[in-house]
């Protein structure tokens, strides 16, 4: 009995270690199972375990029972986390027992290891203690709470607090101080600005208790896009009637904008929780070509002997970001004086494929640029063909002239070295396109900016998309093209459709976008109100736009539907009775495309 009982506590033990350290790597903080719970009851299993032979052993004597063994075993393991128990006593006992050496080991490493793990629990109590009164101290100040404490919501919070001549609060929750160089240095960051740190998730972590005329923002952000509609649907539930509230969910997933749609909808319709859907890729890409499209891609378009400026774009990578790219040049593209030819890579045998079953009548009017009041594009995708390939250059070296070119493959390093390499192949070829590139690391960023050989010799690659720059008070709650966009839609919407919908925000977005476009370009009459222009002005506005349209719908995924009178539009089978040439379109309907 005695060498069983030792055997099974020490192997009780070396599982509990190696459960809460090895196996549970990457665990829920909060959760039943994370490491010190698990080591926690190792170590009592092991103890209790331990403690019944010695009670056990008095039975012949006239002593205890089984039940009443396991009963002071237990009592034993409490005064061993209270440092109460004897050791003397229990050395004592194992006298005569054979495998005495191996019991006053194992003990004398679980008196010593109880009162520390004791000690852990109470200081996490203390920790969550001292996170809530920190938190009550700012009972009057505007709170921003995260689910997650990373490079991301880091970036962000010290934006907000950077930005701030306010009172502004900070809290991460989920945060768990573990022995990696890169938690510490969050940690430390987070102090820096302020913050208070919880380990509880976010959903479980009370926020009730605030000043209900202060903002209280929630920041659903962490890299698990499912858990963030997941935590993002429990908070509605519990904050849904809270006035100045608003929830910030970060993911590009379609199941997104459903879910939460369906929130709404399990609420009446009516909140008073403001909620929008941070869609990382789509973002980046609309606020590159607001800002940046002009000088990037029509100034840079080249002159061809017809008049008309051609718009050559490579993109590398067809990723979330490639693909985004590729769909927004075609309608981004539409304008007077311009024609666009877009050539996409991908190393995927079944990109073309992939992205004809996203948008399949973007892909069918591709390279019809003859119909008069049509959209005007070329689209081809390269499908199979890796940037690391000779074939790859040798198909870049055989297109017309490249004037802009969008790097975005898998990771920051294939990015760097795919744009150097893209530029020495256009350097040989003496032309200059404008090179954009994918760059997640802000420090390499910075590192980058104007960088050049050994000749001193500029590569002339324009960075975009790091985490400070994209995760910033401007781009997430302040951007300039969502305002714009935002007052175009309240011409005819409500402010809650703009957000809950996709649909209504990114067709709002890319409008407000190409009308920045047109004025950049000199477009005539864009400037005055549409009863102020002239007839040929008004009705050459009037084709641009629709064009714009037809190519952003398709983009889309929409197809036409047939004529009005046969029902057709259907946006659930994605259908629409107005992707028709502009002198196809009813009066009416034409007279939609005024400014």
């Amino acid at each position: 009995m005695w060498t069983f009982c030792l055997i099974t506590a020490i192997l009780f033990l070396i599982l509990s270690v190696d459960f809460a350290f090895v196996r549970m790597k990457k665990y829920k903080t909060g959760a039943l199972f994370d490491p010190l719970r698990i080591l926690f009851a190792g170590v009592i299993v092991s103890s209790v375990i331990l403690f019944l032979p010695i009670y056990i052993s008095t039975r012949d004597e006239g002593g205890y029972g089984v039940w009443e063994s396991v009963l002071l075993s237990l009592h034993n393991v409490i005064r061993l986390f209270v440092v109460d128990a004897d050791f003397e006593s229990i050395t004592t006992v194992l006298e005569n027992v054979s495998v005495r050496g191996g019991y006053t080991a194992i003990f004398s490493i679980l008196f010593l290891a109880a009162p520390f793990l004791t000690f852990g629990f109470v200081l996490t109590f203390f920790k969550n203690v001292s996170a809530y009164r920190r938190y009550f101290e700012h009972f009057y100040s505007d709170v921003f709470v995260f689910s997650e404490l990373n490079e991301k919501s880091l970036a962000l919070a010290k934006s907000l607090h950077d930005n701030s001549g306010k009172r502004r609060f900070f809290v991460f929750t989920d945060v768990f101080e573990r022995d990696e160089e890169s938690s510490f240095e969050l940690l430390e960051k987070a102090m820096e600005i302020g913050a208070v740190c919880f380990k509880k998730d976010v959903v479980t972590v009370h926020f009730s208790w605030h000043s209900k005329k202060k903002q209280l923002n929630f920041f659903a952000i962490g890299d698990d896009q499912t858990e963030n509609v997941n935590q993002a649907l429990s908070l509605i539930k519990k904050y849904k009637n809270r006035e100045n509230t608003q929830l910030f969910v970060f993911s590009s997933q379609l199941e997104a904008e459903m879910l939460l749609s369906g929130a709404f909808q399990d609420a009446g319709g009516e909140i008073k929780m403001k909620v929008r859907r941070i869609n990382e890729v789509q973002s980046l890409i609309f606020r590159n070509l607001y800002e940046n499209g002009f000088n990037s891609i029509f100034q840079n378009a080249c002159d061809h002997p017809d008049g008309i400026k051609r718009i050559n774009a490579v993109v590398v990578g067809m990723g979330g970001y490639g693909t985004e790219m590729t769909k927004a040049l075609t309608w981004f593209c539409q304008m007077d004086g311009y024609l666009a030819e877009i050539h996409s890579f991908d190393a995927d045998e079944l990109a073309e494929q992939r992205f004809r079953a996203e948008c399949p009548e973007l892909m069918e009017f591709s390279g019809k640029l003859d119909i008069e009041g049509e959209s005007r594009y070329t689209v081809c995708i390269h499908s199979g063909v890796h940037p690391s390939a000779d074939d790859f250059y040798q198909t870049v070296r055989r297109l017309p002239q490249t004037t802009y070119v969008f790097v975005a493959l898998d990771n920051d390093e294939m990015n760097i070295a795919t744009a150097v390499k893209l530029r020495e192949t256009f350097e040989r070829m003496r032309i200059d396109p404008v090179i954009q590139a994918i760059l997640v690391n802000s420090d390499k960023k910075e590192a980058l900016q104007g960088v050049t050989n050994f000749k001193g010799q500029e590569y002339r690659i324009d960075f975009i998309g790091d985490i400070h720059s994209s995760y910033s008070e401007n781009v997430i709650l302040g951007s300039d093209v969502e305002e714009v966009a935002k007052e175009r839609h309240l011409k005819w919407g409500s402010e809650t459709e703009f957000w809950r919908y996709n649909y209504n925000y990114k067709s709002s977005v890319a409008s407000a976008i190409h009308r920045k476009m047109k004025t950049l370009c000199g477009i005539p009459g864009i400037e005055k109100a549409p009863k102020d222009r002239e007839e040929n002005e008004l009705w050459n506005l009037r084709i641009l736009e629709h064009r714009r349209w037809n190519a952003y719908m398709r983009s889309e995924g929409y197809v036409y539907g047939g004529t009005v009178e046969k029902c057709g539009r259907n946006d659930l089978a994605k259908m629409h009775n107005c992707l028709v040439p502009f002198d196809q379109l009813p009066l009416k309907e034409q007279e939609k495309d005024d400014d």
